[in-house]
């Protein structure tokens, strides 16, 4: 399923994030910001068990979170996202993949990957700005699948049609949470219109 966000807050946002005058403190600022908010439509459907707390007045019975939670940010455009999800869910795991895009075949190219042989969570949420080509968002799920985790979820802010083409038919049953739906890819495999390269406008190396 995709699941493509109509908050007014994440269209003001994101609409702020594309301007090319973004100074990266500010461009960083709103990526979390961005992040916070589709986290919270990304775990909506977390389970939940009975939690009884003790109040001035009484007790009070509520609901806690039922699942331990990792999150995949996908190395290193993806760590922008990481500080807004674990201020939601502060007891998340986070594990690292490393891929970057090889410019001229635009497959993934994996570098880093310390995940335990067995995995320590029931559920994952990939984070990665930007869904272009999809190659590396596939590669980490095939490498989640394998670890041993069976429900995976996607969290970005744009995307491009061939990127979620490309994901659903690798991987149909993992949920793409996303910003916007942008045109299409250029001939270098980047987002139209989309906002650049978001690794590189977080972290001032343009």
């Amino acid at each position: 399923m995709v699941i493509e966000s109509q908050h007014p807050l994440v269209k003001e946002k994101l609409t702020a994030l594309r301007d090319i005058n973004s100074h990266p403190q500010i461009f960083r600022s709103l990526v979390n910001d961005l992040s916070t908010l589709l986290c919270y439509e990304a775990t909506k459907d977390l389970q939940m068990v009975e939690n009884s707390v003790e109040t001035p007045m009484g007790t009070a019975v509520g609901k806690k979170v039922n699942q331990t939670v990792g999150l995949i940010p996908i190395l290193r455009a993806g760590l922008g996202m990481v500080d807004s999800m674990l201020t939601l869910i502060p007891e998340a795991q986070v594990w690292h993949i490393g891929l970057y895009r090889n410019e001229e075949t635009l497959e993934p190219v994996s570098y880093y990957n310390k995940l335990p042989q067995d995995p320590t969570v029931d559920l994952c949420y990939v984070l990665d700005p930007m869904l272009a080509t999809g190659g590396s968002a596939v590669a980490t799920v095939d490498v989640i699948k394998k670890w041993g985790v069976k429900t995976i979820k996607f969290v970005g802010l744009l995307a491009a049609p061939e990127g979620v083409k490309a994901l659903q038919e690798a991987h149909p049953d993992v949920d793409i949470h996303i910003a916007h739906i942008d045109s299409h890819l250029n001939e270098i495999g980047y987002i139209v219109p989309g906002l650049g390269d978001a690794g590189d406008r977080q972290f001032g190396t343009i």
